[in-house]
């Protein structure tokens, strides 16, 4: 102790006291920043309607009423290219159904899916011809299903570095053309590299945290989601941009393996496969009773794998998106899809957590 310290003690005892004020001042800061860092203050709840060839029907509005949905991404039909036909519509989804156009209190996404495969066979005049036609028929569908509250049109596409700007120039035409807001669907490599991958000319994107990998690549991950894969790409503190909202996984699927060999996928979730085979390992199932279910054929001996996202799974998947991609105050979250058979393997509970996560 120094000679000034020994001849006034109370000085140490102020300067600890100052210290340890400082240090629980940083550390409140601190634990502050890790609980509220990115914290959303609105969450506007969306969800994917995904269905083909298909109606929007009772289960689907009662279920969007409980839940307090605002918006949906309805899919009205993707589009694909033959030499014959050029570039045309398939899966189409008409909303004029049962429900959809009287509920006042969603709003109703037209989404399109466009294949990425059409822009080896496009130019700007014929792209020009598709918006159009895009267009076209996505205000025929409003217009027949009584639709007064869209002003939105999502374009959902795979596209790739060498398709980037014939694809950003549809989407400026689409835009031109509709006089709408346009957002489109970003996959996580583009989302992570946007010096490679470009930034649409959109007015806001939705980040698609799934299917991160190919469904027969690794056998023994979760295709849907795998929580290591989603960390390689949101790694660190990003801003994108322009505005982003997410999207998360609430379906499943299950792949049929015969010798070996894949068969089909199966909708079918865990439980139900239970009913007739023996778990082998982490995902894998092997039938132990010759089965015939929804015209399938399940034989003694064939394998399935059962993919699905568990809610705990999918918390993990928000602390590491809260802790590393910024989200404005106002954000859609949206759950991808809404499905009688998939959504009900969450309850009530679980799907209202999911939303209110976000601003915790």
């Amino acid at each position: 102790m120094s000679e000034s310290n020994k001849n006034n003690p109370s000085n140490t005892t102020k300067k600890k006291y100052v210290f340890q004020c400082f240090l629980a001042i940083i550390i409140f800061i601190f634990l502050g920043s890790c609980n509220n860092g990115n914290k959303v203050e609105n969450v506007e709840r969306g969800f994917y309607y995904w269905k083909s060839n298909d109606y929007f029907g009772f289960s689907e509005t009662e279920k969007i009423k409980d839940l307090n949905i605002r918006k949906i991404y309805y899919k009205f039909f993707e589009v694909d290219y033959s030499e014959t036909m050029g570039n045309y519509p398939i899966e189409k989804n008409s909303p004029n159904s049962y429900g959809i156009s009287k509920m006042d209190s969603v709003i109703i996404v037209p989404t399109i899916f466009i294949k990425n495969e059409i822009y080896k066979f496009n130019d700007e005049k014929s792209l020009d011809l598709l918006a159009d036609n895009i267009v076209f028929l996505i205000e025929k569908y409003i217009k027949d299903a009584e639709i007064r509250n869209s002003d939105e049109i999502q374009i959902d596409c795979d596209w790739t570095k060498s398709t980037k700007d014939k694809y950003f120039y549809l989407l400026k035409k689409i835009k031109e053309f509709s006089g709408k807001k346009i957002s489109c669907t970003l996959r996580l490599y583009p989302y992570k590299y946007p010096e490679i991958m470009g930034v649409p000319p959109v007015d806001k994107v939705s980040l698609m945290c799934y299917n991160l990998i190919k469904p027969l690549s690794e056998k023994d991950k979760n295709s849907i989601f795998d929580l290591e894969e989603f960390k390689k790409y949101v790694n660190k503190k990003r801003k994108y941009p322009i505005h982003l909202d997410i999207v998360l996984p609430v379906f499943y699927w299950s792949q049929l393996y015969q010798n070996n060999q894949y068969e089909k996928l199966v909708n079918m979730n865990t439980e139900e496969i239970k009913k007739f085979a023996k778990p082998i390992k982490p995902m894998w199932y092997e039938v132990n009773k010759d089965t015939t279910i929804n015209d399938v054929y399940f034989k003694i001996g064939n394998q399935i794998k059962c993919e699905e996202v568990s809610t705990e799974t999918i918390q993990d998947a928000i602390s590491v998106i809260k802790k590393n991609i910024e989200l404005d105050n106002n954000t859609t979250v949206s759950l991808f899809h809404l499905d009688n058979n998939s959504i009900n393997i969450y309850n009530r509970e679980e799907i209202n957590n999911i939303y209110n996560s976000f601003t915790k």
